[in-house]
């Protein structure tokens, strides 16, 4: 499955909506997406699995990359 995680890059800044950013990694649950993203040093906001209609939507964006975690 395909999740999104919405996050800061700066664990030390309180989070401002429009520095959010935003990854997709593919996991079992949400709990190992945050254990393969959790060695960086993000503030995770949050990490939601993407049905196949959202999948569809967000890979006809041109930033949509599945990292290898």
């Amino acid at each position: 499955m395909i999740y999104k995680v919405l996050y800061q890059e700066n664990k030390e800044e309180v989070p401002v909506r429009e520095r959010t950013k935003s990854a997709y990694l593919e996991a079992d649950s949400v709990r190992e997406a945050r254990k393969k993203i959790g060695n960086r040093k993000y503030n995770i906001e949050y990490i939601h699995a993407l049905d196949e209609a959202h999948l569809d939507y967000e890979k006809q964006s041109e930033n949509f990359t599945v990292e290898n975690v």
